[in-house]
């Protein structure tokens, strides 16, 4: 998950989120990486093609507020998306799980307990992913192929323990801060004016104005004749550095 969103933020945890935020930018994004990414494993950021599709994505780790809302705006636009949920999530809400399943989104790992990835040994991070996988598959019959690391924080170990079990780890190349509590209508500019084709974007469940945000966003992007897909359904099938590449930012190009 990239941040998260917690009503009635306490100073320590400002302090903790502005922290984290220093991390992120420090670690994950490909932009400060520069030119060493090529050095580097990388997840997906964003995908090359010449279709105007996209795909929008929410982590969901703690709050559970507004997920039939979400369910509800996603399905008025017939809006498939995908969730990125964590393991004890699964455990606090099951039915949510099954209802965003039912309403045909897809859901996918993003760990069993929020954990630094960076700090774990590979085979940590494989009893995690298979604990988190377990968990979604015993609610919705689907194994999930997909991984979003806690924090946006990663490593080479790291993406190479996640592909070592079949999974894709995947970020995003349009961030839109809703857990920052921005206004619906700075959140709308933010993501409307950074998509492209290929595009991932990232949003979080429980985020305070992201439901309002949420239908601007869609009629917009429809009104510019973008469908919206899944990511599975997005990114390009096969092997990492057999059927496709990344490029130094994290763009994954058919080879």
């Amino acid at each position: 998950m990239g941040f998260w969103v917690i009503r009635r933020r306490t100073i320590g945890v400002l302090a903790c989120a502005a922290a984290a935020l220093a991390m992120f930018w420090t670690v994950s994004s490909p932009a400060v990486v520069g030119a060493s990414a090529t050095q580097r494993q990388l997840p997906i950021y964003s995908v090359q093609t010449d279709y105007k599709q996209l795909s929008i994505s929410f982590d969901a780790a703690w709050g559970n507020e507004d997920t039939e809302q979400l369910i509800d705006i996603l399905g008025r636009y017939q809006v498939k998306a995908t969730f990125f949920v964590v393991g004890e999530w699964v455990d606090k809400y099951p039915q949510s799980v099954a209802a965003l399943h039912q309403a045909g989104h897809e859901i996918m790992s993003h760990s069993n307990d929020h954990a630094h990835f960076n700090s774990l040994s590979t085979q940590q991070i494989i009893d995690d992913l298979n604990a988190c996988n377990d968990k979604i598959e015993a609610v919705t019959g689907v194994r999930p192929t997909l991984f979003r690391c806690p924090y946006g924080e990663y490593d080479d170990h790291v993406v190479n323990a996640v592909r070592s079990i079949g999974m894709e780890p995947i970020q995003w190349d349009v961030d839109s801060l809703d857990w920052k509590d921005l206004p619906a209508s700075e959140i709308a500019q933010r993501v409307t004016g950074k998509v492209q084709p290929g595009s991932i974007v990232l949003f979080h469940n429980a985020a305070l104005h992201t439901p309002e945000a949420l239908p601007s966003i869609l009629e917009t992007l429809l009104g510019q004749g973008y469908t919206f897909v899944p990511i599975s359904d997005l990114i390009l099938p096969g092997t990492y550095g057999q059927d496709y590449t990344l490029d130094h930012t994290g763009r994954q190009i058919p080879n």
